[in-house]
């Protein structure tokens, strides 16, 4: 059983549902990044997502874009992030998943990533910009490697979509819950229920719901409805504004653990 299976397996039976915060890597450092991510496992994170600076998130909004401006400006890139997970891996076992665009996938080789993500402690891998239509050359690789493709369902997807994607995910469906970038909003789309409710009719796999959650009263109207809440730029933000604090590490475990909170009741 996988790392991601782990997890799942143990939160179902004990009634509760993950939190998965996102750090961009390498933002403000990837020193620091290695801190909040061992303060985000020790205060609650079930898995950790670590996104790969990219100089064209399409699928990002503007905290997480200017995120990974600053992380590319200080030297992160997809080998050095994996070189951070190899350092992680020394201190935590808390299931790692990444979030990257395809090109740096690409560039650094599918097999060679996929053996090279595997071997250093990453869990899984997101890839908003490759559909599952388009992902049998880098699934081929990622599959004997143990390394699982987690595919996206998005509002506007069909019953026949939901259905294929379910089927080829491995770990979770990421569940997109609005049409738009990544980024917090002030209500969460009125029809999330439904779309959560159509994706049971087709799979058993753990639901895990992304973009626009950045609350805890927001990450528990989820948590009732899904497997998993994931929180990205809530969390990016705060890095943003406290980059300099030296309160910064403990401020963001503070945020995670308020997260995690509502998650915990059992179901």
């Amino acid at each position: 059983m996988s790392r991601l299976e782990s997890v799942f397996t143990r939160l179902r039976a004990a009634g509760e549902r993950a939190l998965m915060p996102y750090f961009t890597a390498g933002d403000p450092s990837l020193e620091l990044t290695r801190r909040l991510v061992i303060e985000a496992a020790r205060r609650g994170a079930d898995v950790v997502e670590l996104g790969v600076p990219f100089s064209d998130p399409i699928a990002d909004g503007p905290v997480i874009q200017r995120a990974s401006g600053r992380a590319l400006a200080n030297g992160a890139s997809l080998r050095r992030v994996l070189e951070t997970v190899t350092e992680l891996r020394r201190e935590i076992d808390t299931p790692l998943v990444l979030m990257t665009y395809y090109n740096p996938i690409l560039a650094f080789g599918l097999e060679a990533f996929a053996e090279t993500a595997t071997k250093v402690g990453v869990d899984g891998v997101i890839v908003p910009d490759l559909p599952p239509e388009e992902a049998g050359p880098f699934a081929a690789e990622a599959e004997p490697a143990g390394l699982d493709l987690i595919y996206l369902v998005a509002p506007t997807s069909t019953t026949a979509r939901m259905r294929m994607i379910a089927r080829r995910t491995r770990g979770f469906v990421y569940v997109v819950s609005l049409t738009g970038v990544t980024g917090e909003r002030q209500e969460l789309p009125k029809d999330l229920a439904d779309q959560i409710r159509k994706l049971r009719a087709v799979t058993t796999k753990p639901l895990c719901v992304g973009f626009g959650v950045g609350r805890p009263e927001q990450a528990a109207t989820v948590g009732a409805l899904a497997d998993g809440v994931i929180v990205g730029s809530a969390i990016v933000r705060l890095v943003e504004e406290r980059a300099a604090s030296p309160t910064l590490v403990r401020d963001v475990g503070d945020f995670i653990a308020a997260l995690k909170e509502p998650l915990r009741t059992k179901r």
